[in-house]
């Protein structure tokens, strides 16, 4: 029975909100993973859907920690087999890539297709030159690709006329492929489509995704782990893992496992409307917070300090220069111990209440326009004015968006603004 390990997106030498701390948990949440579910399960190889470093020019701390766990794999003799994402891709124009070098040297086989006068091919690996598209390790043939991008349903053919070449019928086929998946994405951007990628079913058993950062499956022949940890915060509600898969009679049973390092996220919110000054604010933020939140105690506890995100939102009853970002965040830091704050200011400042007063049915650019109104008419200088400069800059807005001329906007500008002082300045009669 052959067992192994489907990884992907480890994003090794990250840079999040620059923390230390956090960069670090990318390092153990890896270490941690490869000790418990490749060292201890003894795999017969391992799996790196792409996105093993989180960028081309690798840092000496990120190449560090690839190495302490490549070495070990390499000690007791675990294959680990890579195919390049977005964020570790060679550049175009060059044979150069960090990845291709850990290949050269023995510690992954970096499989990747072999782009010949005739297009697209899928050669075996060969030993001698350590490279190669596609591997036999036990019961199983393990084909590569590339990042394709935008571009992954049309060449998604070519790869399609290659497996039905080289795919092993005898074997348990696997596909390693770093693309986005239609329908399984919170945003309106390219996608491979399922109808598509069902092309690939005839000659693969598992296909072995990456790039997409949270754990999906599809029809049970496609398995994507998601990232190892959470890039931002906003992807911490994620569920994200490693599979454990043993290939049984032909069979994949994969088992999401995830009890490794993961940092722990809290996210909190703040409603500021009502409070009408600074202090009143600061008060009832640090009565919630104290409801909410117990402080973090390294000292008795072995749990990870959380990465904390604050958001304020709703209606400032002050000028927004007197919310005291850093003072907020430093009391929390004081009060709380967490890793990190993330705070994230979301208000909408008194200078625009204004428009919070309108009724649900004024249109957005009446909303707009008695918003400027307002900010006009607080200088005493042009309260007299403000509703015919208001009206000037949302014109000047509509030329602009309309690619006009800036010789004509600049015209219609100085011709309106000498209207207006001329009427300001005519006596009455």
């Amino acid at each position: 029975m052959t067992k192994f390990l489907h990884i992907a997106d480890i994003h090794l030498g990250i840079r999040r909100y620059r923390s230390e701390d956090r960069a670090k948990d990318f390092f153990l949440a890896w270490r941690d993973c490869i000790e418990r579910y490749a060292l201890a399960e003894n795999v017969s190889f391992v799996l790196i859907a792409g996105d093993f470093f989180d960028a081309r020019k690798v840092e000496p701390q990120a190449m560090n920690q690839a190495m302490f766990c490549l070495t070990r794999l390499r000690e007791v003799g675990i294959p680990v087999v890579v195919i390049e994402g977005n964020h570790d891709s060679h550049e175009t124009g060059t044979r150069f890539s960090w990845l291709r070098s850990l290949s050269q040297w023995g510690f992954i086989k970096l499989l990747e297709p072999i782009y010949e006068d005739d297009g697209l091919k899928l050669k075996a690996w060969d030993e001698q030159q350590r490279k190669g598209s596609f591997i036999d390790i036990g019961e199983a043939r393990i084909f590569g690709s590339i990042w394709y991008g935008s571009t992954v349903s049309q060449s998604l053919t070519a790869l399609v006329d290659q497996l039905r070449e080289q795919h092993d019928p005898q074997r348990f086929n696997i596909m390693m492929l770093h693309t986005d998946v239609e329908g399984q994405l919170n945003r309106p951007i390219p996608a491979l489509p399922v109808a598509k990628l069902s092309e690939l079913k005839s000659y693969i058993d598992y296909l072995a995704l990456g790039h997409t950062h949270k754990n999906f499956e599809i029809d049970g022949w496609v398995y994507n782990p998601g990232s190892l940890e959470a890039c931002s915060v906003d992807e911490y509600a994620n569920l994200r893992g490693a599979y454990l898969v043993e290939i049984h009679q032909g069979q994949a049973k994969a088992q999401l496992v995830r009890d490794y390092h993961q940092r722990p996220v809290q996210r909190l919110g703040f409603d500021v409307s009502g409070h009408a000054t600074p202090e009143a604010l600061h008060t009832a933020l640090f009565a919630q917070l104290d409801s909410e939140l117990t402080p973090h105690q390294p000292t008795e506890t072995d749990a990870l300090a959380p990465v904390l995100e604050l958001s304020l939102r709703g209606h400032l009853g002050f000028k927004n220069s007197l919310l005291e970002l850093n003072r907020i965040r430093d009391e929390v830091r004081q009060r709380f111990n967490p890793l990190l704050v993330v705070l994230r200011n979301q208000t909408v400042p008194v200078e625009y209440a204004v428009a919070a007063g309108l009724h649900e049915h004024v249109s957005r650019a009446e909303r707009e326009r008695r918003v400027i109104e307002d900010l006009i008419a607080r200088d005493a200088r042009f309260r007299e004015q403000a509703s015919g400069i208001a009206g000037l800059i949302l014109e000047a807005k509509r030329l602009a968006l309309s690619q006009e001329q800036p010789a004509r906007i600049a015209d219609l500008i100085e011709q309106r603004l000498a209207a207006t002082t001329n009427a300001a300045e005519s006596p009455e009669m």
